[in-house]
């Protein structure tokens, strides 16, 4: 047992490095380096967060990342929470029968719906002949679906992404980090968002559909608006 925030603090003052070298090579914010040093991981998004942030914040300083993060779980995760090796173990044929049930539908679908297209061909050949419509049918409408007001999406690593409605004072609609994988930042509406990208070179962002580009090598911060993206 160790002392997980000393012994980050102790790694990073031996490189010399502060926090915001350490942000900027980690690409996590400083605030959320310093939490971890102080052990105060309430102050981050989630447990989730906490155990990617130590393991990339100890591998960056040279230490063995799973070794923190194995530290964290026996020290502040509930049993219910860090489930057991064991447990995993016993659910793989519980996973591997429900993948056999679900083939056993699919195939009794696929037979269902040959049977179908048989019993309309016989009753189509057998029935009379087509009769002529005089009314004209309308053709099937597509249904439109308006894409969001702004869209985030995790192309090349991880970013933290901050929305707030109006500006950069207003009510927090979405703040947090965004990886690749994660299902994207979507806003819909067409309220006055203002925008804070920490790693815009990482993401693919849309404005109403379409997309924006943003040429800056650092944090970017920019404002949404009906019409369009600009600075503020």
């Amino acid at each position: 047992m160790f002392e997980i925030g000393n012994s980050l603090r102790e790694a990073r003052m031996r490189r010399g490095v502060d926090f915001a070298q350490a942000e900027l090579a980690t690409k996590i914010r400083g605030k959320y380096l310093r939490a971890l040093e102080d052990e105060q991981f309430e102050l981050l998004p989630a447990e989730t967060y906490v155990k990617g942030f130590l393991r990339n914040y100890a591998e960056y300083l040279g230490l063995d990342g799973q070794l923190y993060v194995d530290e964290f779980n026996s020290r502040f995760v509930s049993g219910e929470e860090h489930e057991p090796r064991a447990r995993r173990s016993a659910a793989r044929p519980q996973r591997h029968t429900r993948r056999l049930e679900t083939s056993v539908v699919l195939g009794a679908i696929a037979v269902i719906t040959v049977l179908t297209v048989i019993v309309i061909s016989a009753w189509k050949s057998a029935g009379d002949k087509p009769r002529t419509s005089t009314h004209a049918v309308a053709p099937a409408k597509t249904p439109h679906v308006t894409p969001p007001h702004f869209l985030v999406t995790a192309r090349r690593g991880a970013t933290h992404v901050t929305v707030r409605i109006g500006s950069a004072s207003g009510p927090v609609r979405w703040d947090g980090t965004l990886e690749v994988g994660d299902a994207p930042v979507a806003i819909r509406g067409s309220r006055k968002l203002w925008v804070q990208i920490d790693s815009p070179e990482n993401v693919r962002v849309e404005v109403r559909g379409k997309p924006v580009h943003v040429r800056t090598s650092g944090p970017a911060v920019r404002i949404v608006t009906a019409t369009g993206w600009h600075r503020p």
